[in-house]
């Protein structure tokens, strides 16, 4: 995999003090983009050199972990099986083809729907998913003889772990050390999050890791990473003394938007030209002018490193089109009918 690009990102609400850059982790391929891939990368592998021939993993319908799970084992010649959070929709053929999940279904994957329960904002792993999972597994060796390979949510195991400690090895060589003083990611199952962690204080703690969740509370990030920790035997060292897990921007929850988050995407997009889904980069984004503005203090330096974790198709659902629409700098559509007719819009310079 290539290197990612780093630039500066101009964003509006930036105190006078601080800069701010981002790392292009949006960019690390094209159907498989996003920070998903950097795990896969070593899970995958662990699942070949295992001689497993099926993939299972499982997710929300617009997961972005299930989207590239199933491309990339896919390329690999793996089976890919998908166990999927469907909430409300009861039925299958209710299932859209929009988003994550229309390109995950272009790849032949396997679908296993597991509906909430009445009222669950969300369905837990150990409880719905993981057996589910398991009479998969079994009854796949049972008819084909072959074994499966499960990967939890988000690939975040002492595995996927390394996909991030790989990648701040990439950031060092990108001069890390000399240019930035914080690094800002979001977090969902807090891989992405441990790796970085874990690899800034395995190289001396020279910068500031922060996690911003999209999820849970508090005290369940520095519970993963705490296991994480022990998983590849740093048992000298927590969670809380190597990473800043920043809560109170997850706004209603998972996949849960607030007309105000949707508008902020929009305006990102349109005045700096990247663009933020919903779920992840939006709240973490949104959550990071929030507290430089409001809590300076908590960032070791002013020069701070935003890694975009991708997130582009899961904007492609439906979700965002109704704001498109109402704001002004994203709806100038104009009917052009007749070539001999003046432009419909009355164009002037932005540089004026």
């Amino acid at each position: 995999m290539k290197n990612t690009p780093i630039h500066e990102w101009h964003l509006p609400g930036i105190p006078d003090n601080f800069t701010v850059h981002i790392k292009r982790d949006d960019m690390t391929g094209c159907s498989v983009s996003g920070n998903k891939i950097r795990k896969l990368e070593f899970l995958l592998a662990d699942a070949i050199d295992k001689g497993c021939k099926h993939v299972i993993t499982c997710g929300g319908i617009q997961s972005n972990h299930v989207r590239t799970t199933a491309i990339a084992a896919t390329q690999l010649g793996l089976k890919v099986h998908l166990v999927l959070r469907s909430m409300d929709v009861q039925k299958a053929e209710e299932i859209s083809c929009a988003g994550n999940m229309m390109l995950s279904r272009l790849c032949g994957a396997t679908f296993y729907m597991v509906p909430s329960l009445a009222g669950a904002q969300r369905i837990r792993y150990s409880d719905e998913m993981k057996p589910r999972i398991d009479k998969i597994a079994e009854q796949i060796k049972k008819n084909t003889g072959e074994d499966s390979y499960v990967i939890p949510i988000g690939g975040s195991t002492d595995v996927g772990l390394f996909g991030y400690i790989e990648a701040f090895q990439e950031l060092v060589l990108q001069g890390l050390f000399e240019k930035y003083d914080d690094i800002v990611i979001t977090s969902g199952t807090c891989g992405s999050t441990a790796g970085l962690a874990i690899a800034n204080y395995l190289t001396g703690s020279k910068v500031k890791v922060h996690g911003i969740p999209v999820c849970n509370d508090e005290g369940s990030f520095y519970n993963h990473i705490d296991q994480a920790l022990q998983e590849v035997g740093l048992t000298d060292v927590k969670a809380r003394d190597i990473v800043d897990i920043i809560s109170g921007h997850k706004g209603r929850g998972y996949a849960l938007y607030t007309q105000e988050e949707l508008d902020f995407i929009i305006k990102i997009s349109s005045m700096t030209g990247i663009m933020l889904d919903p779920s992840y980069n939006g709240k973490a984004t949104r959550g990071m002018i929030k507290e430089l503005n409001e809590n300076p203090l908590r960032f070791k330096g002013s020069r701070i490193l935003y890694i975009h974790t991708g997130g582009l198709f899961g904007m492609l659902d439906g979700q965002l089109d109704e704001t498109i629409k109402m704001a002004s700098h994203t709806n100038q559509v104009y009917m052009y009918l007749d070539k001999d007719d003046d432009p419909p819009k009355e164009f002037t310079s932005s540089t004026k």
